[in-house]
């Protein structure tokens, strides 16, 4: 037996219509987490200067830290690519900013390579990365995000996190390229296309 388009077009009708469900019931499971407070970590900017998580939040009382696994990976490079569409939208909402174990010297020059717009920090030499599940014991580093906040008297909570990967909700890439007949078909980003 044969579906009819009109048949199938109505079933992703009601599959998307549950997905965007889904979506907001996770939305509200990550809200309903009990705040966690956080040390303030040191970090370090592109001029080499070490700056306190607590400093970044800017005149936002909300963060978004997005763990970036640096210059080598190129499915990291694809994730960040799509941040300076974006970057300015959140910045105006909560402080966004990239975080790698890169040094400043090659993240400075890296993000000027990709013309990337938003903020970047190393956190070489801190233990960020091990306490909030981005990196293992045996020094892999894990791609992802967290939500932050500081209260008036500078206290910093963590809220949710989420780990990134191909067809998450991070980078709409895969959304596109899944409405292609053919999918991604094993399709992997490249830092350069000829």
């Amino acid at each position: 037996m044969t579906l009819d388009d009109n048949t199938l077009q109505e079933r992703i009708h009601e599959l998307e219509k549950e997905i965007m469900d889904k979506k907001q019931a996770l939305a509200k499971l990550r809200k309903d987490l009990i705040p966690q407070e956080m040390k303030d970590y040191e970090l370090t900017n592109h001029k080499g200067e070490s700056v306190q998580l607590s400093d970044l939040f800017g005149d936002s009382n909300e963060m978004l830290l997005v763990f970036n696994m640096g210059k080598s990976c190129q499915w990291c490079t694809l994730w960040a690519d799509g941040y300076n569409g974006i970057s300015q939208h959140i910045q105006n909402r909560a402080a966004f900013i990239v975080v790698s174990p890169d040094s400043p010297e090659v993240q400075k020059e890296f993000a000027a390579s990709r013309n990337w717009d938003f903020p970047m920090l190393s956190y070489k030499g801190s233990e960020i990365g091990k306490d909030l599940g981005y990196q293992t014991a045996e020094g892999y580093y894990m791609p992802g995000v967290i939500s932050l906040s500081k209260s008036e008297d500078g206290k910093i909570c963590y809220h949710s996190k989420a780990f990134f990967g191909p067809s998450d909700n991070y980078c709409v890439q895969y959304d596109f390229m899944d409405l292609l007949p053919k999918g991604a078909k094993n399709w992997q980003p490249k830092f350069e296309y000829s």
